[in-house]
């Protein structure tokens, strides 16, 4: 079988409730800013250090810049927790992950893009091999080194905003 292309990759099409109004590609979904949904995971190692990243420079969207989440869009048909589990695994490079813990949902919009967002939290023991094509670099950061980066390096724009809510509910 031939894997699709991340931009062929089918989604939900979600209205402001986020209830499902209709399908489109991914790539269609980025270019007429189609509201759908995404994941993000927010991994811990036994010590309580966040897997932070550097994404590739041919990623679709956000291409180059950190983010402190794995995850990526809900395929259609699919659920967050699903997602999550899939997109922590794949990115990673690891197999036997626990289910993410859900935290909270929100809804991201900028004048580019729009999606829902379920952010998750799930603790990761394993050596990592993340996905060459996913991830330029990685390292695991204490939240106060993760802080004190927050304003030197580049970050994703929707990744930035949940780690905000994460802060504000004392999560992190």
């Amino acid at each position: 079988m031939i894997s699709e292309l991340p931009e062929d990759e089918l989604l939900d099409i979600v209205d402001e409730s986020d209830r499902v109004v209709a399908q489109a590609r991914r790539a269609d979904a980025y270019a007429r800013r189609l509201r759908h949904r995404s994941t993000f995971v927010l991994v811990k190692n036994g010590s309580g250090e966040i897997f932070v990243h550097r994404r590739t420079a041919s990623k679709l969207i956000f291409p180059s810049r950190y983010d402190m989440f794995v995850g990526g869009v809900v395929r259609a048909g699919e659920s967050y927790d699903d997602a999550a589990h899939r997109e922590a695994e794949e990115e990673l490079g690891v197999s036997g992950l626990q289910a993410p813990t859900p935290l909270l949902r929100f809804l991201y919009e900028d004048p580019d893009y729009a999606w829902w967002s379920a952010v998750y939290e799930v603790r990761c023991d394993a050596t990592v091999n993340p996905q060459v094509e996913e991830v330029a670099w990685y390292s695991f950061l204490t939240v106060d080194e993760l802080e004190s980066k927050l304003s030197e390096w580049s970050w994703t724009p929707d990744g930035l905003e949940a780690f905000a809510h994460l802060q504000a509910r004392g999560v992190v």
